[in-house]
């Protein structure tokens, strides 16, 4: 998470959305930098209302906007499936690597799905106050990262320049049409978020 005080603006970092890559870009000019640990680096908008914006507002009078970028979900899922099959896992939990994407996002979709399905939910993340589907000021989408370079460069008037880090391993995954179908019936606002970002 970054935060630009000047500017008034709070970066919230959703897993898996291409925010490490910014915010390593953007950290020497930010105020607040959370890169560690990943429970407070990956602050979802109720934690980070309930809390940082509590201490904002208290301390200045003010609460800074907060961005945060979505994935359309079963990129969001195909790029969690993925990451979990790094050789370094293999045999622990968390690994995907004997199953195939079908049975990860079957089990992802359960109420309390094993460990290596187990990675939250960008809906939960993002959701506002009583039960708002964003609480976020601005959504952009994974896919239109430009367009939120574009509203980053103006308003912190600099030139962003990334690398890319913490990329899940190339792999060609394929969600089957029933599978995918279950996936719209059990994790609805999932797809209603992203349809919701810029």
């Amino acid at each position: 998470m970054l935060v630009f005080w000047k500017q008034n603006l709070a970066l919230l970092s959703v897993p898996k959305t291409g925010t490490t890559a910014l915010e390593a870009a953007l950290a020497p000019t930010a105020d607040i930098v959370i890169s560690n640990p990943p429970e407070l680096k990956h602050l979802p908008v109720y934690r980070y209302t309930r809390f940082m914006e509590k201490m904002f507002d208290k301390a200045t009078g003010r609460k800074p906007q907060t961005i945060a970028v979505v994935r359309e979900p079963v990129d969001w899922l195909g790029s969690w499936y993925r990451y979990r099959q790094r050789p370094q896992l293999n045999g622990h939990p968390n690994s995907t690597a004997d199953v195939d994407f079908d049975t990860f996002v079957l089990e992802y979709t359960k109420g309390k799905p094993a460990p290596y399905a187990n990675v939250g939910s960008q809906a939960r993340f993002l959701a506002g106050d009583d039960d708002v589907l964003c609480g976020v000021d601005h959504l952009f989408r994974y896919d239109r990262l430009d367009q939120l370079y574009a509203f980053l460069e103006e308003r912190l008037e600099t030139k962003i320049t990334t690398e890319r880090l913490n990329v899940s391993p190339t792999r060609e995954i394929a969600l089957s049409d029933e599978v995918a179908q279950h996936l719209r019936q059990k994790c609805p606002r999932e797809f209603e978020l992203y349809e919701a970002a810029k």
